[in-house]
């Protein structure tokens, strides 16, 4: 029997999509990629996201808003995302974190006291998801970037009640490792194949089975041989071979270790 997969970070709502959603689901469901699921980057794509999960059987939603538009969200944001996380198909809350990479002060000379308006509105909202995903019982999608040492003193107190995957994780085996102490774990994308991507390949290697998943964030960053196009679902395939590859593990085996990490962490999968 071939080896599934799931995709656990997909943007199915964004635009790159809208024409031929239906192909890119069967393409995955054919691949093996048997669940897919949704991250809401607002409101409006989170409620998107839960469309999708109720149109297609494989797909699932994760509510919440990207810090990158922290500046848009209204103060009571939290509010609709207890509404949203009662949604059957919702698995979890995110992707929510911390991302320093683009400051205000980047783009505009003399915008400090912008960097602290956009930092602390950040943190409050990763800190509404954080208390709802321990009000809830969810556990809670990570984004973070050029913001570390933040965000884990952000997720420390919670880490007892709320698990999170840190997406897209491209950091030091010793970051890993600080990760997986807290009981949460990360997760890897088609970075794994890039040329330039060894630090990646070694956090990877150093990862335990059980301790992280694979996702595409498509439509971003699509894995060797199709880097530089749009990223689909269906790729995991081609993450999961170098995945393999570099754990020293059959297919099989990495099949299942990454879905039942999977299913343990959105408890709702399943």
């Amino acid at each position: 029997m071939t080896a599934v997969f799931y995709d656990t970070h997909a943007h199915l709502d964004y635009p790159d999509f809208a024409t031929e959603l239906d192909e890119v689901v069967n393409r995955a469901q054919s691949a093996g990629i048997v669940k897919i699921i949704s991250i809401g980057t607002d409101l409006e794509s989170s409620q998107r996201d839960i469309q999708l999960s109720e149109r297609f059987a494989n797909v699932f939603a994760v509510v919440g808003w990207h810090p990158s538009n922290a500046l848009e969200a209204p103060p009571d944001f939290e509010k609709s995302l207890r509404e949203l996380a009662r949604h059957p198909r919702v698995v979890a809350l995110g992707e929510t974190g911390l991302d320093y990479y683009r400051l205000p002060s980047h783009k505009t000379e003399g915008a400090l006291e912008q960097d602290a308006q956009y930092k602390a509105k950040q943190s409050e909202l990763f800190n509404q998801h954080l208390k709802v995903a321990a009000e809830t019982g969810l556990n809670c999608v990570i984004h973070e970037r050029s913001a570390l040492e933040d965000t884990l003193a952000q997720f420390e107190p919670f880490a007892k009640t709320v698990r999170g995957v840190f997406h897209c994780f491209a950091n030091t085996v010793e970051v890993m490792q600080r990760i997986v102490a807290l009981g949460s774990l990360v997760s890897f994308t088609g970075i794994l194949t890039f040329k330039n991507g060894q630090n990646v390949r070694d956090a990877l290697s150093a990862t335990p089975l059980g301790s992280f998943m694979l996702e595409t964030d498509c439509p971003y960053l699509a894995p060797v041989p199709y880097r530089g196009k749009r990223c689909e679902p269906a790729y995991v395939m081609e993450i999961s071979e170098l995945a393999a590859s570099v754990k020293g593990c059959s297919l099989e085996d990495l099949s299942k270790a990454t879905c039942q990490t999977a299913d343990a962490f959105f408890r709702k999968l399943a």
